[in-house]
């Protein structure tokens, strides 16, 4: 909790009020809010560029007690619009930490409220699902910040993976590795790309909207189709892109939003979800092997379940047991994968890090 006690507001689009104090920037913040189940690994949730245009809540009761650390990012900025927690803490305990939250939220611009009772407004989201939302650490009338939310564009049908890619190809590996990845950059976690570099490849990292001819240009082994945010069906070049790579016939593998655009460039429609699933501790069967693995996950859409399962070229690999969404595909006549969820796990457990080297053996087979 910081010193001051500077008042601020979270006002919902439906019209729920909530009170607490500022935190990081003094200002305003608008977008669809969310919630993450994680308990750790708020810096690497914080840095996801999936998580543009949200307003983030946490569900853990303290956030910032382990400090920031420059090693524990997923991009080169805060990527969430705002932060809503029960407990924002300035004191941390890790010696490693090079700073804290406060400190790093103000340095990133973010306006962040804490002091709100985090459990009933998750409840809240849970059953009446996702909204666009305002905090306010500056305006403190609850009708002047609705005329302002009332601007607030919906997640649905929203382009924003184009904004957060890369301006400039850049390659990471080693230039004389034997395998080489084509990178489409959507918002890209880092950790991702760090999980291709580690397992031998030499990856050439492309901005969202460039087309196959330059990406054939790297000569790859493979095709490797990353996250972001925003919604994929307002994405016609990235899908018309998709359907290209795939005439190619080689290993392409794609990780959240990557896995709705391969839905989308196989005519299977994705849709926006109620709340969407957000966190570190999300259960998934891989039902080719039988197998379960806890995993880390933030999507606001999915892969509809109904035209997945009727599509004669297209196989389910994976479920949500929680919900029973569609986690995960492949293509029967091509060698073409990808999952909802993360299986770089930052944060999170490693149970799902053998899709890379899966993807790996497909290239080198």
């Amino acid at each position: 909790m910081p010193q001051t006690h500077q008042p601020a507001i979270l006002l919902l689009a439906d019209g729920h009020v909530f009170h607490g104090h500022s935190f990081g920037k003094t200002g305003t913040a608008t977008g669809e809010i969310c919630f993450n189940t994680g308990m750790t690994g708020y810096q690497e949730v914080f840095t996801d560029p999936s998580y543009t245009g949200q307003i983030l809540i946490m569900n853990n009761v303290h956030v910032g007690n382990y400090g920031v650390k420059q090693s524990d990012v997923e991009s080169s900025s805060v990527k969430i619009r705002g932060l809503i927690a029960r407990n924002l803490e300035e004191q941390f305990s890790r010696l490693q930490a090079e700073g804290d939250l406060n400190t790093y939220l103000k340095a990133n611009h973010i306006v962040a409220i804490e002091g709100v009772d985090t459990r009933a407004l998750v409840a809240h989201i849970r059953t009446k699902g996702a909204m666009n939302c305002i905090i306010s650490s500056e305006i403190l009338d609850v009708v002047q910040l609705k005329a302002e939310l009332d601007k607030v564009p919906d997640m649905d049908g929203l382009e924003l993976a184009s904004t957060v890619s890369t301006e400039k190809e850049y390659e990471m590996g080693d230039a004389n590795a034997s395998l080489k990845v084509s990178v489409l950059d959507f918002g890209v976690k880092q950790h991702i790309l760090q999980c291709l570099v580690s397992r031998g490849a030499h990856i050439r990292v492309h901005p969202a909207k460039t087309p196959l001819s330059r990406l054939k240009e790297f000569n790859p082994n493979g095709y490797f189709i990353s996250n972001g945010p925003g919604d994929p069906a307002a994405m016609p070049y990235a899908v018309a892109t998709l359907k290209d790579i795939l005439n190619e016939n080689k290993p392409v593998f794609g990780i959240c939003l990557g896995h709705q655009l391969l839905a989308l460039a196989n005519d299977i429609p994705t849709f926006k979800m109620h709340h969407g699933h957000r966190g570190l501790n999300h259960p998934v069967k891989n039902i080719i092997t039988g197998l379960c693995e806890i995993t880390t996950q933030n999507h606001g859409f999915g892969v509809d379940p109904e035209a997945v399962r009727k599509h004669p070229n297209v196989e389910v690999t994976h479920l949500n047991l929680n919900d029973d969404s569609i986690e995960g595909i492949r293509l029967k006549d091509r060698p073409a994968f990808s999952v909802q969820y993360h299986p770089e796990s930052t944060p999170g457990p490693h149970d799902s890090r053998y899709l890379f080297d899966d993807f790996v053996a497909m290239m080198r087979g």
